[in-house]
This record gives C-alpha cells, structure tokens and sequence, in this order.
C-alpha cells in the first residue's frame, strides 16, 4: 500500500525504495514484529479476562498439561492483526495472489475462532464437528484455487527434474484445495506443545520467501530450472510477515506459554502455507519443507486406522509429539528437537531447487 501511495505522488526516492521486494520484505517483517510485541500484553490480559478459564486441556492427555490450565487460547487473532497490518502497509494489494492467500488467512482464521469458540464456551476440548469444519475450509480453499489458477497453468511440477510435470487439467482445482487444507489441518494437528508449531511455520515461511522470490523472477527461474511464476516474489512480503508476526507471537508463547495461537492461529498459518505453496508452484516442495505437519498429521491417521482395524495402537499416543511426551521426553525437549527437524527438512526443501 505505501509502495502505490509512493507511486501515485510521484515520490521518486520512496517509489523506488519500496520497488524492491526484498525491502518491502525486511520491513514486513519488523513491522509485523512490532505490532505483535506491542499489542500483546494487553491483548492477552484481554483474552484472560474474557475467557476466565482459558483454554479446555485434555483429561485423557499427558498430565503435565494440566498445569496449563487457565491459559487463554485465541492468540492467533495476534498473529493475524500484526500480519494484515504489515501486509496493508508492504504489499502490492492489486495482486491477486495477495488476495488468494488473504482469503485463506482470513478465512481459515474466522473457522478456528469459530472452533476456539466453542470449545472455550462449552468448556470441552471438542468445537466444531469434524465435517462441518471441513466443508467450510474446502469452500474457503476452492475460491482461492479459482483465483490462483486463473493467474497460471494447471501443471504440477516435480521437485528434482528440471522441465518436468504433471498435467492435472479441471483436477488441479481439487489437488490445490486439498493441498491448502491439509497444509491447514497439519500445522493445528502440530499446535500442542508450547512454540512447537510457531517456529516451524516461522522456518516454513522463511524458505517459501525465497522460493516465492526467485520464481518471480525470470532470469532466476530460468537459472535454476523451476517454473516462472509473473508475480509470484509479492508472497515473500507475506511470508515475511508471517516470520515476523510469528517470532512476536513466540514472545508470549514461550513455555510457560501466557497464550495458546488456538486453532485460530493453526489453522491460519498452515492454510496460508499451503496457499503458497500452490501459488508458487511447489506444491511437493511442501511436503518436504513442511514434512514434521505431515509426519504429525500421519501419526494420527495412522493411529486412527491401526486402532479401528486391530483394536491397538502404533503410538503411545498421536499426534507423535505426545508419543515422545509419554516416552519421558521433556516438553522442552520434543520442541526443541522438533526445530532441528524442520531446520534440515527447509534445508532439503532449499536444495531441490539447485539440483534440477
């Protein structure tokens, strides 16, 4: 927005400072940071207040979280404040992969709140039904998969292969839906211990800025062999926010957490990953990039089917970061160990774009 009101008073030393995407970039980020640090205290004293008791913890789940109970949940209407403010302010708004990715945002958000909702009023750790939540995320999905697909092809490139794809055609439309909600429902299966789902997305979002600036860029994605993607570096700015509204977040919610992101912010944050990713073209790149979400939705599928079918469990308990919670891991130590794995997953995600 600063960079079209620059533009339209002719300011040439700002018009062509905020021309540069890695500027804009930097400033989304610190401003978002900003926001989320400024705005916290108070809000969280909000949501305190407001909630009484806090987020409902799990009886059947490890003891140790039952120490957090009257923690407030909901925190992700922090991390979407700070992220819209900075994105107002950085972003080409005339984009449409800006909207399609602040449709999901937005989106993805109002049905966690909704979620947060319900379990904060009914004081059970159950919202929404389960279909219910779904069907509004794959509506939500589909209109930013309209949106996205009108601005590129309908092929699914393969990571490793230089040139080489997948013709979807009509189908595509679908995979990019599923591809947006399973990013989403991912990162809120991930959100269960203190900054464990936080620092992966803020890692997630990091190496998806510079994917999204390089194939945006012509000559770059020529260079390295990925699909152009006209427009598609404007999303760095908005992974840059997402760092930056995510490292406040972090802030507070460093164990012990004062507030819970909720499914509010979970599924926000996966949703606009995986949004991203499609719009980017690097659906597959996701999955590595964002492999500890796959592995923790996994786990619980797993789990699901193995006890339906055989009565026993694979896990002692899913999603996995509980497994290793029951196995004696400390809290912190899960997290931590976590980071790492999503440290060299973005690292491995990075690397498939030079070897093809």
């Amino acid at each position: 927005m600063l960079y079209l009101i620059a533009d339209w008073f002719h300011y040439e030393g700002l018009s062509n400072l905020f021309r540069y995407q890695t500027f804009r970039s930097g400033a989304a980020l610190m401003t978002a940071l900003l926001i989320g640090l400024i705005i916290g205290p108070k809000f969280i004293s909000m949501l305190r207040v407001r909630q009484g008791k806090g987020q409902p913890i799990r009886e059947d789940g490890p003891q140790s979280h039952l120490a957090k109970r009257g923690t407030p949940t909901m925190g992700g209407l922090m991390i979407l404040t700070a992220l819209l403010g900075s994105m107002v302010l950085f972003m080409d708004v005339t984009n449409p992969f800006v909207w399609a990715c602040v449709a999901v945002t937005v989106g993805f958000g109002a049905i966690g709140f909704l979620d947060d909702y319900d379990k904060v009023t009914k004081r059970h750790h159950a919202g929404l039904s389960s279909k219910l939540r779904l069907l509004l995320e794959f509506v939500v999905a589909g209109i930013a998969a309209y949106i996205i697909v009108s601005q590129l092809n309908t092929n699914l490139y393969v990571p490793f292969l230089s040139g080489r794809y997948i013709p979807l055609g009509p189908f595509y439309y679908v995979f990019a839906a599923f591809v947006i909600v399973g990013a989403g429902n991912a990162v809120n299966l991930t959100d269960g211990l203190d900054g464990l789902a936080t620092m992966p997305v803020i890692i997630a979002a990091g190496t998806f800025a510079i994917i999204c600036y390089l194939a945006g860029r012509v000559d770059y994605a020529n260079y390295l062999g990925i699909p152009h993607v006209p427009r598609a570096g404007e999303l760095a700015i908005f992974c840059a926010g997402i760092m930056g509204a995510g490292l406040a977040f972090l802030w507070f919610n460093a164990p012990p957490a004062a507030v819970f992101m909720g499914d509010t912010g979970s599924l926000a944050l996966g949703g606009a990953l995986g949004c991203i990713a499609v719009a980017a073209h690097h659906e597959i790149v996701l999955a590595v990039v964002g492999g500890l979400f796959v592995l923790e939705a996994a786990s619980v599928i797993i789990q699901v089917l193995w006890f339906k079918r055989t009565g026993r469990r694979v896990f002692r308990m899913a999603p996995i970061h509980h497994h290793f919670e029951q196995k004696g891991w400390r809290e912190s130590t899960v997290v931590i160990r976590f980071w790492i794995i999503s440290i060299v997953l973005a690292v491995l995600g990075l690397a498939t774009l030079k070897l093809r």
